[in-house]
């Protein structure tokens, strides 16, 4: 009896390792895949965005996490976009400390962020762009680790590039809308979210626009 209940727990023990072991190559040839066609799209948008100038603008006064909203921002409608492969673009993201460099579609959707970081909400130009992304190491999945003070780089489709600097980082439950919109203050230009670990709360980096 003691001898077909080891088995039994050896045989459990086996398959449950086998399956966590699945689980990390799938996500290890997801997050190359993806990084592999964020590399391509990267370098066709850069063909075609313009010669790169400094931002002028002024920033203006500023909806459950993955979940699909009614976009009435007029502002982000007239966000100017580049289509490659029949998904629009509405510039790339470049993060010196953590040497990512990655375009931005211009909606999300589930089959979307497999591609690239995408817009969840709000608009460059009215200060309070929100980008979504996985956590796979080439996307999001290493913001955790940018410090107060790090540069953030976005260049839009008018080859303009919007400077910002990290301020604040923090954890927010996966349902709590409005602390993604807001958190405990208003004083950011962009957001930058991922799904922890768990996939039950978001990573969540804020900054503000360097004039």
């Amino acid at each position: 009896m003691k001898n077909k209940k080891g088995l039994f727990l050896i045989i459990t023990g086996t398959m449950m390792l086998s399956a966590s072991l699945f689980l990390v190559f799938s996500n290890f040839r997801q997050d190359r895949e993806s990084s592999e066609n964020a590399s391509e799209i990267l370098s066709e948008l850069k063909q075609q965005i313009s010669e790169p100038s400094e931002s002028t603008s002024q920033p203006a006064k500023y909806d459950d996490i993955f979940r699909e909203y009614e976009n009435d921002d007029e502002s982000s409608a007239e966000e100017e976009y580049i289509r490659i492969d029949n998904n629009d673009y509405i510039g790339t993201i470049y993060i010196p400390s953590l040497d990512i460099e990655l375009p931005i579609m211009s909606e999300w959707s589930y089959p979307s962020l497999k591609l690239s970081p995408c817009r969840y909400k709000g608009s460059i130009s009215e200060g309070n762009l929100i980008i979504a992304a996985h956590n796979y190491r080439s996307h999001f999945g290493r913001i955790q680790e940018l410090n107060s003070g790090d540069s953030i780089i976005i260049t839009d489709m008018g080859g303009t590039l919007h400077n910002y600097e990290v301020v604040q980082s923090e954890i927010i439950d996966g349902y709590n809308i409005e602390s993604m919109d807001f958190g405990s203050d208003d004083e950011w230009d962009l957001t930058l979210f991922t799904c922890t670990l768990s996939g039950q709360s978001r990573v969540t980096v804020r900054a503000v626009e360097i004039k």
